[in-house]
């Protein structure tokens, strides 16, 4: 399993060019999304071939926002979404973000 941690529109611009992708939103103070973090983890780990990667919301603020903007999802924290080939397909947050959830709703 390899975290991924980015920061900037070219990074995740760059990750959108696999086929499918799995991003998550996360704040490094709160409780829930360190839980909903976890999840994504052990998900990640059983899933190694899908191309993923993270960003922490207090440290690249105007990343989490262009995706909410250039993708009209609404930022929330915790957050995981997916895309298929450039496109976001599903999105969830907080406790909703579960290993079972995230696998139920990878694309295919």
């Amino acid at each position: 399993m390899t975290l991924t941690k980015i920061e900037t529109e070219e990074q995740f611009n760059e990750l959108l060019q696999n086929d499918t992708v799995l991003f998550f939103k996360h704040s490094l103070t709160c409780p829930v999304s360190a839980e909903a973090f976890e999840e994504y983890q052990s998900f990640i780990a059983e899933h190694s071939q899908l191309a993923t990667a993270y960003l922490a919301v207090q440290e690249a603020r105007p990343l989490s926002n262009y995706i909410a903007e250039t993708f009209d999802i609404k930022h929330q924290s915790p957050q995981a979404i997916f895309f298929k080939q450039g496109k976001p397909t599903w999105n969830d947050s907080h406790w909703r973000i579960k290993n079972e959830s995230l696998a139920e709703n990878l694309p295919k």
